[in-house]
């Protein structure tokens, strides 16, 4: 007996057809957005050969510039976070995820005042993964700190473990969501460094490309093991620190010109 099948649907055949070649900008179900993806995914498994880092030149930022933030927030769906009805403006903007915050940072002696983001600073000693009971919080083995969505329980001990203040809890339901990073009530999360970009071998991150266009080109990122590497290039021709350096963390993060 011959089987029959079911009509092919257009949509979904054209869905299928753009995936095959790697390019979609389709969405797959109500409020969820599919991340266009050019390139190939990760075959191989992440190691310690790499050290992922970020050097930020604070005599390049600019004062006002929020360039890196709205770029994090739209590549990683910040941008979609939507207030509950009510909330007021003020309660609704320290309760929102962020993932990157513009700073200033006053010299006591010479009041001397300095314009940084301040993000996640991915420890080679993190205190969010020390304090997580479950494993929710840990390190890849290229040094990126992260949260594991689908066992963190929300119990925040992350986020009053860590030093810069830099995670952020999900209070609300998320209706619009990217494929890339989803996201849930009851979650922690903070700056993965791009990681979908690193696991499908782009080299660069959102507020890297953002502050670059801005004209300042304030941040580098890359291997911090790799002496041939800009970061390592960059970090050879000026004097450069850690935030909380008296904490002995070995952040992936440094900053000069503070």
């Amino acid at each position: 007996m011959k089987e029959k099948h079911a009509p092919t649907d257009p949509q979904r055949r054209g869905f299928l057809d753009a995936a095959a070649a790697g390019v979609t900008a389709a969405v797959v179900a109500p409020g969820v957005i599919l991340h266009s993806v050019t390139a190939a995914p990760r075959s191989e498994a992440v190691t310690s050969d790499v050290r992922w880092g970020l050097l930020i030149d604070t005599s390049k930022c600019a004062d006002g510039c929020s360039a890196c933030v709205d770029a994090c927030d739209k590549e990683n769906g910040l941008d979609l976070q939507t207030p509950p009805p009510g909330a007021a403006e003020a309660r609704w903007d320290a309760q929102k995820a962020v993932w990157i915050r513009k700073v200033k940072v006053q010299d006591n002696q010479t009041g001397r005042v300095t314009n940084l983001p301040l993000m996640c600073q991915h420890c080679e000693h993190p205190p969010c993964v020390d304090v997580c009971p479950t494993g929710a919080s840990f390190k890849r083995a290229d040094g990126i700190v992260m949260v594991d969505r689908h066992i963190c329980i929300g119990c925040r001990y992350c986020m009053m473990a860590c030093p810069y203040k830099a995670r952020s809890f999900v209070h609300e339901v998320m209706e619009n969501q990217l494929t890339r990073v989803p996201r849930g009530k009851g979650c922690v999360e903070s700056c993965n460094l791009c990681v979908h970009r690193r696991d499908h071998g782009e080299e660069s991150t959102a507020c890297v490309d953002a502050c670059t266009a801005a004209g300042h080109e304030a941040i580098v990122f890359g291997d911090l093991k790799d002496p041939r590497s800009a970061i390592r290039t960059r970090l050879a021709e000026m004097s450069s620190r850690q935030i909380r350096e008296d904490l002995a963390l070995n952040t992936g993060v440094r900053y000069s010109g503070i």
